[in-house]
């Protein structure tokens, strides 16, 4: 493929590896972050395309965490009608998440991913090397997401297997290369059995619901210390754990064992605030639907249930 037919469009923080890999090739650096993940910059992005005189046969590179992979795949999905587009995650939470589902979108005001589209890429490479350059807490932020993917689905026991690697240090990343592809592959089976989110893939959204309503708190809060995605996901899968033990899904003691494996992860556990000034935004999640929320609750380690219900104490009949 000539390299003129390829725009590579990167988050500025992985600038040196991202220029790298262009290896000439025109290349545009993003602030790839929240208060960044708008339609301004997918604009900016679709403008920035049509000055290099990108046409339908170009293919978009993604270089960067889940915000970069969003902002990309929602731009290629839109400029002239859909070019194809190729991830490079290069954190731990865009290997095993955000750069395998097909999931495009931005923020609308301060509520998450309100506009998107499902664009799935031509590939994605996942490149476990350029982990050792992250800060950890950005590590630990990525560790959330492949925890929840291994209490979906445990087979080989990976959850187990990942709580004790993440709970040591130094961080073994020989070891966590295998558990990423294998987070990558369960993600990847269940999109493929469900690309448009009508069923199973909703069991994706574990943790979410919570970690939606924490984000739009802190937005609307601000504070000097914000929790980050992943940190915001381990909270969630704690609420997540103990709505299902409130309704008899799981028994007792779920919500106790993950506050403790997610701990000596290094994540939080506890909300930000009470539980009641998260109300307005778990409602406007966008899992919700005439007033009913699909929220996926935990039976045990290694399987979930959706359960639709109207008022988070309670399922709907």
């Amino acid at each position: 493929m000539e390299k003129k037919s390829i725009y590579v469009i990167y988050d500025r923080n992985v600038e040196a590896f991202a220029l790298k890999l262009a290896e000439g090739r025109p290349a545009l650096a993003i602030t790839a972050d929240e208060e960044h993940k708008t339609m301004d910059t997918v604009l900016d992005i679709c403008r920035w395309l049509l000055a290099q005189g990108a046409n339908r046969d170009a293919i978009v590179w993604a270089v960067g965490g889940g915000v970069t992979t969003d902002l990309v795949g929602f731009a290629a999905s839109i400029y002239k009608r859909g070019v194809r587009y190729a991830n490079y995650p290069t954190t731990l939470l865009s290997q095993v998440d955000a750069g395998v589902g097909g999931k495009t979108g931005v923020n609308l005001d301060s509520y998450k991913n309100m506009i998107g589209v499902t664009k799935f890429p031509i590939y994605t490479r996942i490149l476990p090397e350029v982990l050792q350059t992250l800060p950890e807490r950005e590590l630990r932020s990525g560790a959330a997401e492949m925890l929840k993917t291994f209490i979906i689905d445990n087979k080989g026991g990976n959850y187990e297997k990942a709580v004790k690697l993440l709970s040591e240090s130094p961080l073994d990343f020989g070891a966590l290369a295998p558990l990423i592809e294998a987070a990558a592959a369960v993600k990847r089976k269940i999109v493929e059995q469900d690309p448009y989110e009508e069923n199973l893939r909703r069991c994706l959204n574990l943790g979410h619901t919570y970690a939606h309503a924490i984000e739009w708190y802190q937005h609307t809060h601000p504070t000097e210390d914000p929790m980050t995605h992943g940190e915001a996901v381990a909270v969630g899968l704690v609420q997540a754990a103990l709505l299902s033990e409130r309704l008899g899904v799981c028994k007792p003691g779920l919500a106790d064992r993950l506050r403790e494996d997610l701990q000596a992860c290094g994540l939080p556990t506890e909300l930000p605030c009470p539980e009641d000034e998260l109300e307005d935004a778990l409602w406007k999640d966008k899992k919700a639907e005439k007033g009913i929320l699909h929220f996926v609750l935990i039976k045990k380690i290694g399987k979930v249930i959706i359960k639709d219900l109207d008022d988070l104490h309670k399922p709907t009949e």
